[in-house]
């Protein structure tokens, strides 16, 4: 198998043939593109997700904060608290995970969220450190917004810019490589990217505004997430291209390395479907968070919009972070 997230049909044929028990205190539960489960407490839910960080090799800890929160904030739902679990090669030094851990308390800080606890270990099963994270928050009860919840006729919002995530990654961890096709300006702003990550605030935002549906684009990229949404509220989308938001910087990475920015990681973009997404961007701009309407919610059908051309979306592949790791791989053996 190749690395990267399994493929629409596999994973929806493991979570089909392996789900055993369904509680009645369990609100919104796993299946394809909801990313939280949602736990009834009474007065209030217990919103949880769980995600590893793999395709990185710099500021691991960092991301596994946001990509993790994020998936908490995509439910309208405040993080509370975090647990780490740190697979460490044995070519891992103390000082290592000692920085894993400080990215992960420093970034959980900002959030006010609580290093609950977790397992550190060191092992031959793993040639890089990994990091797999699960976020606690919460919820007055019902208020919890799922994936599945776009409905035909919803603007589709997209927050911030596309791949902040996959850009500041590729710029960090193949920094000798990019600096022969970016200029320093560019390399500082792509950097500059892993500070907004977060999606917090316009989740926030959005939940109390009240919209159906909310996802934080990651593996797959925007047209991953749109599947994913639309396969889960049982209903299609057609987007538009020249309505995605890509900074120049991503652009020219992007062209320089044969990456489709659409399939490509996010986090630090929210996709947010509402009935009125003019109001919505409205409120978001006047809290100073960019964001724009990149299309519909449709009946069926998957589609994206080029000038005149119209082209059907197929379901999401590996993400092209993994697939520019692979082919740097094999050029340099």
């Amino acid at each position: 198998m190749k690395p990267g997230k399994l493929n629409w049909t596999d994973l929806k044929d493991v979570i089909n043939s392996s789900s055993k028990v369904t509680r009645s205190d369990v609100r919104i539960r796993s299946g394809i593109g909801e990313d939280c489960s949602v736990v009834s407490f009474g007065e209030y839910e217990c919103v949880m997700s769980t995600d590893p960080i793999t395709g990185a090799s710099n500021d691991i800890g960092k991301l596994a904060v946001y990509i993790n929160s994020n998936d908490i904030a995509s439910c309208g739902a405040t993080p509370i608290g975090i647990l780490v679990t740190i697979l460490a090669p044995t070519t891992a030094t103390l000082d290592d995970i000692k920085n894993v851990m400080k990215q992960i308390n420093q970034e959980a800080a900002t959030l006010n969220m609580e290093v609950l606890g977790g397992h550190t270990e060191v092992t031959t099963a793993v040639n890089k450190m990994v990091l797999s994270c699960t976020v606690i928050g919460k919820c007055k009860a019902g208020l919890a917004v799922s994936t599945a919840g776009a409905k035909v006729g919803d603007d589709i919002i997209v927050s911030k810019q596309l791949c902040l995530e996959g850009t500041s990654i590729i710029v960090k961890d193949y920094y000798d490589i990019v600096k022969d096709f970016l200029t320093k300006e560019e390399i500082n702003e792509a950097l500059s990217y892993s500070k907004y990550l977060s999606v917090a605030s316009e989740g926030r935002i959005a939940a109390q505004f009240g919209v159906n549906s909310m996802h934080d684009i990651t593996e797959g990229g925007v047209l991953g997430a749109l599947w994913e949404v639309s396969e889960a509220s049982k209903a299609g989308f057609e987007v538009y291209m020249d309505k995605m938001p890509l900074s120049a910087v991503t652009k020219k990475l992007c062209k320089s390395f044969d990456i489709n920015p659409l399939k490509f990681i996010s986090s630090g973009s929210m996709l947010i479907t509402t009935k009125n997404g003019e109001a919505l961007l409205c409120l978001l701009n006047v809290s100073g968070i960019k964001a724009e309407i990149i299309g519909k919610i449709t009946k069926k059908g998957y589609y994206l919009s080029e000038g005149e051309i119209k082209k059907k979306v197929d379901p999401p592949e590996r993400d092209e972070l993994f697939v520019f790791q692979e082919k740097l791989n094999k050029f340099e053996k």
